[in-house]
């Protein structure tokens, strides 16, 4: 078992099959086939079952999803620590971020880390919920992951960082028949046309509370990609209920943002592995513990 076979297995897993992985990592198809029944025969289990033109994982090759990550991760750190002639003068950062917390805080820490450190690229995934980020950084598929929660996070596994907390806003289109002030009451969502996430997020949490409670609320819309959801906006189609990361953006492209009281918040924590990071990882999570004035 060597690095470029654990590589070949990830591509294949990462990307749904043989055909797909080799023309990612350029390489024949006959040849990948090969280098995986290598493996699998130096191991001397089956990882994949052949389902029809597909591949499934075996319970061995899940096994040995996250360990393989691992094993190239450390190869990856030893290679640019070779290469460096000082520690994080160049390497890759893996991060993995929920869509309103990838706002802000992301893009001000990004910068600033950016800053110290100008020879780290950065690679941002998208998740949609702090399940889904858990389960990024947990498998190795990302070193950090950026998640909002309704409640400060608990998990055993990693090692969490509270960064922020972000009020939720109204953000309405522009000339929105609502009551003056910056802010709004629970009854002042009467009659309004709401726009809102899937379940799962606390902004539809909140919006649901409302449906419950208040008369003559309507959900008009339920939107997966919350970028989608401020084009909706400003169209005059509703309003929606997002943390206060949103504000810059949703006020310089016209739409009006109130506060929302009584108050909810967005609890936006950073999530590592305990040990085993890369230096790029390690500094960006000391970043973090100091947040925002590191």
């Amino acid at each position: 078992m060597d690095a470029r076979q654990l590589g070949y297995f990830l591509a294949v897993v990462d990307h749904g099959g043989f055909g797909k992985a080799a023309d990612q990592i350029h390489i024949a198809q006959p040849s990948l086939s090969q280098s995986i029944a290598n493996l699998e025969r130096g191991l001397g289990v089956e990882l994949f079952h052949r389902v029809g033109r597909g591949v499934v994982l075996s319970d061995a090759g899940r096994r040995l999803v996250e360990p393989a990550r691992q094993v190239l991760r450390d190869l990856e750190t030893a290679r640019d620590a070779a290469r460096s002639v000082r520690e994080l003068e160049r390497g890759r950062l893996d991060m993995v971020s929920m869509p309103s917390p990838g706002i802000e805080p992301l893009t001000a820490m990004m910068s600033r880390f950016a800053e110290r450190h100008p020879g780290i690229a950065m690679n941002v995934e998208g998740a949609f919920t702090a399940d889904e980020v858990v389960a990024h950084v947990r498998t190795g598929a990302s070193e950090i992951g950026l998640l909002g929660s309704a409640e400060d996070l608990r998990t055993a596994e990693l090692r969490v960082v509270p960064v922020e907390s972000q009020p939720l806003v109204l953000i309405s289109p522009p000339g929105a028949d609502l009551p003056p002030g910056d802010t709004v009451g629970r009854e002042d969502f009467r009659g309004l046309r709401l726009i809102a996430s899937q379940r799962g997020s606390i902004m539809r949490r909140f919006v649901d509370d409302l449906l419950a409670d208040v008369d003559g609320v309507h959900l008009a819309a339920e939107i997966a990609h919350r970028t989608s959801i401020l084009p909706l906006v400003l169209s005059g189609f509703g309003h929606a209920v997002m943390p206060a990361a949103w504000t810059p953006l949703a006020e310089r492209t016209g739409a009006a943002v109130r506060r929302i009281e009584p108050a909810w918040h967005l609890h936006v924590s950073l999530v590592s592995r305990p040990d085993g990071l890369s230096p790029a990882a390690r500094a960006f999570v000391a970043m973090a513990e100091d947040w925002p004035d590191s």
